[in-house]
C-alpha cells in the first residue's frame, strides 16, 4: 500500500505541470500509432496470409514461417552478412568519432574549430543515394579517384575493381558510414565535453600532467557515462542497420556479400508476395535486438555501474 498522502501528492504535481503533459500528448500518440499500434501486424507471422480477405479469416500456421526461415540456406548468409557488417560499424562508429571530437576539443583556434566542425557534419545531410553515387564514382576503374592515386603511387599496375569484389564489399559500407556520420557523431560527444569543469584541467596543469594525460585520466571519464549509453543502444541495434547503404551499394556481383536482413525481409516477403513470411524475419530481427539490448545493459550495468534502465 503506498504511503498516506502519496496519492493526493501526485495529483497535485500533475495538475502544477498539466500543460508539460499537454505538451507530451502529440508525441505519444505518434509513438503509439507508429511504433505500437502496428504490432498487432505480428498475426500475420501465424497465419499463411492472403491479401483481400480479414485478418481473422486467415489460415493460422503456428509456426510454420519460422521453421521455413530457420531451415533456409540463405537466411544465414543474411545473417552473417548483418553481423559482419554491424560489428565492423559498431567499432568504427565509437572509434573514429570519439577520436575525432577529443582532436576537435583540443583546437584552440575557434575559427578553425567551427570551421572543421561544420565542413565534417555536412555529410550527415546528404542522401545515401547522393552518398552511394560519390562512393561509388571514387572506386571506379575508370578516372576513380582512388585508383588513380594507388596507380600514381606506383602501388597498382591496373584498377582494381572495388564495387565488383565481394571481400571489398563490408569494408567500403563500413568506411562510406564513417565518412558520412562521424562528423554528425561527434557532436554529442563534444556536447559532453562542455559539462566537464575546467578547474579539473587547471589542477591537472599545475600538477605537470600533459595533454595526453589530461584527456586520458580527465576527458574521457568525464564522457564515459555518455559513451555507455550510446554503446548500449548500437548493441541493440546490431541486426537492425535498415538497407539502404547495402542496396544502393550492391549489385548483383557482391550479392552474397551485400544482402542484410531488413533487405531479405523485402525480397523475400513483400516482392514475393511472402507477407507472413517477412513479418516473421521482422519478429526475429526484433526479438534479438531486445535480447542483446537487455543483454549488453545488464553486463554494462554489472561492470561500470552505467545502465539505461
Amino acid at each position: 500500500m503506498p504511503p498516506e498522502g502519496r496519492a493526493p501528492k501526485f495529483w497535485k504535481t500533475a495538475y502544477r505541470n498539466r500543460y508539460l503533459y499537454l505538451m507530451t500528448l502529440p508525441f505519444v500518440a505518434w509513438v503509439f500509432v507508429f511504433s505500437y499500434y502496428p504490432l498487432w501486424g505480428w498475426l500475420m507471422a501465424f497465419q499463411s496470409f492472403k491479401p483481400g480477405k480479414p485478418l481473422f479469416e486467415q489460415k493460422w500456421v503456428g509456426f510454420d514461417q519460422f521453421k521455413t526461415l530457420f531451415q533456409d540456406d540463405l537466411f544465414y548468409q543474411v545473417l552473417r552478412n548483418t553481423l559482419a557488417m554491424s560489428v565492423m560499424g559498431l567499432i568504427a562508429a565509437f572509434t573514429v568519432p570519439i577520436v575525432f571530437a577529443l582532436l576537435l576539443n583540443e583546437v584552440r583556434n575557434m575559427f578553425f574549430k567551427r570551421f572543421v566542425q561544420t565542413v565534417s557534419y555536412l555529410p550527415h545531410f546528404v542522401s545515401w543515394a547522393v552518398a552511394a553515387s560519390i562512393v561509388t564514382r571514387m572506386l571506379a576503374t575508370d578516372n576513380g579517384v582512388v585508383n588513380d592515386i594507388l596507380m600514381g603511387l606506383g602501388l597498382i599496375d591496373k584498377p582494381i575493381q572495388f564495387m565488383a569484389n565481394g571481400h571489398f564489399f563490408w569494408g567500403i559500407v563500413t568506411l562510406s558510414d564513417v565518412w558520412k556520420e562521424t562528423g554528425w557523431n561527434a557532436i554529442i560527444y563534444l556536447a559532453a565535453m562542455t559539462g566537464i569543469s575546467g578547474e579539473l584541467y587547471e589542477a591537472a596543469k599545475v600538477d605537470g600532467a600533459s595533454r595526453l594525460r589530461q584527456i586520458w585520466h580527465i576527458t574521457l571519464p568525464g564522457i564515459r557515462s555518455t559513451i555507455i549509453v550510446l554503446m548500449i543502444l548500437s548493441i541493440g541495434h546490431l541486426v537492425s542497420i535498415g538497407f539502404e547503404k547495402q542496396f544502393l551499394l550492391g549489385n548483383n556481383l557482391v550479392l552474397d556479400y551485400s544482402q542484410v536482413l531488413d533487405l531479405y525481409s523485402l525480397q523475400y516477403g513483400l516482392q514475393m508476395n511472402r507477407y507472413s513470411f517477412g513479418v516473421a524475419v521482422n519478429i526475429f530481427n526484433s526479438v534479438v535486438s531486445l535480447i542483446l539490448l537487455f543483454v549488453a545493459n545488464g553486463l554494462f550495468k554489472r561492470m561500470t555501474k552505467e545502465s539505461i534502465m
